[in-house]
């Protein structure tokens, strides 16, 4: 009787007009969704703050002017420091997302929106809620998984920032260095903080850019496909090249405060770019709205003058339709050519 109970109520939740009753949204959300996205940000937690991972040891040739450049200091002195590029990547995004969203709900017609799905019979998941937690989780997932792609490439790498040099501090005459070809393998071969030497060791890929790049596209192209602007046409590229020029800007200074090479920026550029293209064409489906559907119009058979229905013969076409295509249309012969 329970059973048959909860199917009725099922029926009378998809018998209303705009609701839409589903029984495994909230299991797959907590039990699947959720599930993944913790495993997702505590793999970001050992990769950034914790030895779990150890970074390859490469070594170096004697007096290389390519990682020769000066010390610029810690990150946290940097024209455009780590909080700074966190806080923008977490607000921008955050911020575009609830007005467009605001926007589009109470601007959009009735016939247009999404249902609302029922489950349980008890919860409610308003299409408003639901698209905000939609577009802000996947976001959200991809930028902890870009932080894992950066991480992950500067352990594996090790490649060397440009001043790591400066912060290993070798001793040349203990390591035997007669010329600038000789290569020193030794492990022990820096006398500076161990702490500054294994940061200089995380050059490729930039993460900062990667994660300014990511952020910026994500963005873009959730500005491009969901904002109506009537009247204008220069509002939405005003905010996206402004968007792309910021995440531009934080590469720039990297390389600019020697901090990483060309190639560990364009990298990063690459690693945010892709991740972000990739979540939103083959996830999101490009921001678009589920339409819903309208039953087909009955066809129509032509009836007499008397009222009886004709015998619907079937359709030959033409040779010369075929040759014309679908584009020409019949011509009265009454009609005059200008």
């Amino acid at each position: 009787m329970g059973w048959f109970r909860e199917k009725d109520k099922g029926r009378a939740a998809e018998q209303k007009p705009g609701v839409k009753s589903s029984s495994s949204i909230l299991p797959c959300f907590l039990f699947v969704e959720l599930v993944i996205m913790a495993g997702t940000v505590l793999l970001a937690y050992y990769f950034e703050y914790t030895d779990t991972f150890p970074v390859h040891i490469q070594g170096f040739f004697c007096y290389d002017k390519s990682f020769s450049k000066p010390y610029p200091g810690p990150d946290e002195r940097s024209k455009i420091p780590p909080v700074l590029i966190y806080s923008l990547v977490t607000a921008i995004p955050t911020f575009t997302i609830l007005v467009g969203e605001l926007c589009a709900f109470f601007t959009k017609a009735e016939g247009t929106q999404e249902k609302t799905i029922v489950t349980a019979d008890c919860c409610y998941f308003y299409p408003l809620l639901r698209r905000i937690v939609r577009f802000l989780g996947v976001y959200a997932f991809g930028l902890f998984t870009t932080t894992i792609f950066s991480n992950a490439g500067q352990v594996v790498t090790g490649n060397q920032t440009p001043h790591f040099l400066s912060a290993c501090r070798p001793n040349y005459t203990a390591l035997g260095c007669q010329s600038t070809m000789q290569y020193i393998t030794e492990r022990r071969a820096c006398t500076g903080n161990p702490l500054i030497v294994m940061s200089a060791r995380k050059s490729f890929p930039c993460k900062d850019a990667a994660l300014s790049v990511y952020s910026a596209l994500y963005t873009v192209m959730y500005v491009t496909l969901v904002f109506r602007t009537k009247g204008t046409r220069l509002t939405k590229p005003t905010i996206s090249l402004t968007l792309l020029c910021l995440a531009m800007l934080v590469g720039v200074v990297r390389v600019a405060e020697y901090r990483n090479h060309w190639s560990d920026v364009l990298a990063g550029f690459f690693t945010g770019g892709a991740i972000a293209v990739f979540l939103v064409t083959c996830v999101i489906n490009n921001f678009r709205q589920l339409q819903p559907c309208t039953p087909p119009l009955p066809a129509q058979h032509p009836e007499s003058v008397l009222g009886v229905p004709m015998v619907s013969l079937p359709c030959v076409e033409s040779p010369v339709d075929k040759l014309s295509g679908p584009q020409t249309s019949r011509r009265s012969p009454f009609t005059e050519i200008t």
